[in-house]
């Protein structure tokens, strides 16, 4: 988990703050993102951030896009369930605090979130 950061921070920005690119490419492994990451990685020979195809009403997803779409939600599901779990500690509503000290906090719930739904 990378370290806290304002709710207004764009994914894209706190992505390139903590040099996730580089450290995936460095440990040779990817990341599946939502939509919010396009943009993020431009190597097209060698990505690390597979993203989703985006539709507007101009462009529309052809089934092969829908079903790549289909595909990567699958492969995240998992990490959307592991937030929603880490929703339910209420106190992260009332959270007023230095995002360095709640880094802290956060990494603390995650485990006690996989231990209570690992069991």
């Amino acid at each position: 988990m990378s370290a806290a950061r304002p709710g207004r921070t764009h994914d894209n920005t706190a992505a390139r703050h903590d040099h996730i690119l580089a450290r995936l490419r460095a440990a040779g492994l990817g990341a599946l993102a939502d939509l919010g990451f396009r943009g993020l990685d431009n190597d097209v020979l060698d990505p690390v951030i597979v993203t989703g195809f985006h539709a507007s009403r101009t462009h529309k997803l052809t089934p092969g896009q829908k079903t790549a779409n289909r595909v990567l939600a699958v492969g995240r599901a998992p990490v959307e369930h592991g937030f929603a779990h880490l929703k339910n500690w209420r106190i992260l509503t009332k959270l007023r605090a230095n995002p360095d000290r709640s880094t802290r906090l956060l990494r603390a719930l995650l485990v006690l979130t996989n231990l209570e739904v690992n069991r």
